[in-house]
């Protein structure tokens, strides 16, 4: 059975030459530590202790003088000594109620002897009993020291070595996690809980503290070179010693060793199931492969196809591990109310989810758009100070091993929307239509030198004179070449806008509106503002470098 990690003066009083005591005040404090006795039979002792002695005396230093002897009861109870020995016959007879008082207030022991003692005899007795119990204190140290680390071999979470330390001292274990994750071993109703981290937030800067009859010991967790935890312990039965304090050092340091073994472990394994996804995106996972993949993570999983929705964040930087990891986490909420499952992995600026669709074909993408309209609605807090991400939605598969093909188109849409001005409108690969022909023109041939082509003469004129006809054509070709209501949207008169039509004419030849032409020139409108849009990106991103 384990050694008290303390002796107190109640222990003391078991001893040898004890039988014939009485305490006559004080007695709430005999729960005091006792680390040495002294024998004391002067008048000025505030510097000759160190605290936590036991002092005998005959009192003939304070004979017949209470003044004296109130003097020495003070400067003990200020140098936090244990408690104080009298021997009464010799040099006194009695104690004077005031040292009483002083006694009871500070819960100071006063003991009686009623018979002459030994102090030579009493002081080697307990100074062995000291001694013997400092080198069982280690060796006690060192077998706590080999089970833990016994433990650390088997023990699947933190949890089992703050219950064995709880045990172990039998005091209030607490550690708060740098997250502010705070668990309390063994737990404790709400009102003590509130007294006990007011009582931490007090010991924040100190190692040992003692207050309002707790007493309280803590200390840092490192991992990695940063502040993981802090573990504390606390105790308002007894007064915490240089033991406990040991006893917390080798519980910290194996609580690090722990937690940086599953660390390690949960970063391996999210490396390989993001090295694993990131090889399904690719395109080099075989159809038995994720099908063995998927009957691992859930065996209710039964896609009926799938697609890639990459989100784009633009001030990736600004988000914490936390808010990566809630995001990803509110995402797969709001999608799988709908029919869906998500595997999320991060990509330098994107979080890009593999979006299986467990429900009926037909109606993936209204759900989808639903789950979307759900996302802007709802917000996260992390995102309220930054622009709406880029969500970008590739091509539906039903084969999952052509899930890349998803992923490239999901790439192009995302590279289509940072083109365009209203790329809010654009969620989906398939609803992009011209400009995915704009964007293939545009990677294998020279596409201003198209658009100046048809359209070189309009920005020219706009340029020399400030007119609105690229505005003009534009409106009046998503008119249908309705005059009326093209000066409608314009908010023109209709004499104002003939002049324009006449000078579009002569800029664009007066069969700019045959069917053929008219396509290429919507085309090439289109291509004109994706460019316009490139050239603002190109010109941002530059700023920012």
């Amino acid at each position: 059975m384990k050694l008290k990690s303390y002796i107190t003066v109640k222990d003391i009083l078991q001893r040898k030459h004890f039988e014939m005591i009485e305490v006559i005040a004080g007695k709430e404090g005999l729960n005091r530590l006792v680390k040495w006795v002294h024998v004391v039979e002067v008048t000025n002792i505030r510097n000759l202790l160190n605290g936590n002695e036991l002092i005998l005396s005959t009192g003939v230093a304070w004979k017949e003088k209470k003044e004296y002897f109130i003097s020495v009861i003070e400067q003990l109870i200020d140098s936090s000594a244990a408690g104080l020995c009298i021997e009464i016959g010799t040099y006194t007879s009695s104690i004077p109620p005031e040292i009483i008082d002083v006694a009871n207030e500070h819960k100071f022991p006063i003991i009686l002897f009623h018979r002459e003692v030994p102090f030579v005899e009493i002081t080697q007795d307990i100074h062995s009993l000291l001694i013997n119990h400092q080198y069982q204190m280690i060796a006690d140290l060192e077998k706590y020291s080999q089970t833990l680390s016994k433990k650390l071999l088997t023990i699947d979470h933190y949890n089992e070595i703050l219950k064995y330390i709880q045990h172990y001292l039998q005091v209030q274990v607490i550690i708060v996690f740098k997250n502010k994750d705070i668990q309390f071993i063994p737990n404790v109703l709400d009102q003590e809980r509130k007294k006990l981290l007011q009582l931490v937030e007090k010991n924040e800067n100190n190692q040992h503290l003692t207050a309002n009859s707790y007493s309280i010991a803590s200390i840092p967790i490192h991992l990695l070179g940063s502040n993981y935890a802090q573990l504390i312990i606390t105790s308002n039965e007894r007064s915490l010693t240089e033991f406990d304090q040991l006893i917390l050092d080798r519980t910290a340091t194996a609580l690090a060793q722990l937690i940086l073994r599953d660390l390690y472990v949960e970063e391996k394994s999210r490396a390989e199931e993001v090295e694993w996804l990131s090889r399904w995106l690719e395109g080099d996972q075989t159809e038995d492969d994720i099908h063995e993949y998927l009957a691992y993570q859930s065996s209710t999983i039964k896609p009926k196809g799938a697609n890639v929705c990459i989100c784009r964040l633009e001030i990736f930087q600004n988000f914490s591990n936390i808010d990566l990891t809630y995001l990803k986490l509110f995402y797969k909420s709001i999608f799988e109310q709908q029919g869906f499952t998500l595997f999320a992995i991060e990509r330098k600026n994107s979080i890009i989810f593999i979006i299986l669709n467990e429900r009926n074909v037909s109606s993936w993408k209204k759900r989808m758009k639903e789950a979307i309209q759900r996302l802007k609605n709802s917000n996260p807090s992390m995102i309220d100070q930054h622009p709406m991400p880029f969500i970008g939605i590739g091509k539906y598969v039903t084969d999952l091993v052509n899930i890349n093909r998803s992923y490239e188109t999901a790439l192009e849409t995302i590279r289509i929307q940072e083109r365009l001005s209203n790329s809010s409108d654009f969620y989906f690969y398939d609803d992009l239509h011209i400009y995915r022909l704009i964007s293939l023109i545009n990677r294998h041939l020279d596409l201003n030198e198209i658009v100046l082509e048809y359209l070189e003469p309009i920005i020219d004129y706009d340029k020399k004179y400030n007119g609105k006809l690229m505005q003009t054509l534009k409106t009046y070709l998503s008119c249908n070449g309705s005059k009326q209501e093209t000066a409608k949207r314009l908010f023109i008169v209709r004499q104002t806008l003939y002049h324009r039509i006449q000078k579009l004419e002569k800029l664009l030849g007066e069969d700019f509106m045959n069917p053929e032409k008219r396509i290429a020139i919507e085309v090439m409108i289109l291509s004109y503002e994706f460019l316009q849009s490139s050239k603002k990106l190109k010109h941002a991103e530059h700023e920012a470098y």
